[in-house]
C-alpha cells in the first residue's frame, strides 16, 4: 500500500513558495510542508497539492477565517482541508490572520 499523501501549509510573509517546500516520507505517510507568502499563492499551491493527490491539507492558524475559506473553496471536491486555530496568533503579534493578510 502506498503512503497517504498529506500537506501542512503555513502562511509566512517573505517565503518563497517555489523553494520553501519539504517532504517527509514514512511507510504510512508522505507529509509535505509548504510555506506560502500570501493567500493568493496559498490558493494556487493548495490546488497544486490537491492535483498531486493530497488526501488532506492542514492550514496554519495564520490563515484566519477568510483565508481558510478561500483555500476550501479552491479545492472543494478534491481534498479535505483542516485548520489549526489561533484566533489571536502569537507569531502575528497577537492579531488574527484576517487582520494581517
Amino acid at each position: 500500500m502506498a503512503a497517504m499523501k498529506l500537506a501542512f501549509m503555513a502562511i509566512v510573509p517573505g517565503s518563497d513558495a517555489e523553494k520553501d517546500r519539504t517532504t517527509i516520507t514514512t511507510d504510512f505517510v508522505e507529509l509535505i510542508t509548504q510555506l506560502v507568502p500570501d493567500r493568493d499563492t496559498a490558493v494556487k499551491k493548495a490546488q497544486q497539492l490537491a492535483d498531486e493527490g493530497c488526501a488532506a491539507i492542514e492550514l496554519c492558524g495564520g490563515f484566519g477565517h477568510l483565508g481558510t475559506a478561500r483555500v476550501v473553496e479552491a479545492v472543494a471536491g478534491k481534498t479535505s482541508v483542516g485548520v489549526v486555530r489561533f484566533d489571536l496568533h502569537p507569531v502575528l503579534g497577537g492579531k488574527s490572520g484576517d487582520e494581517v493578510f
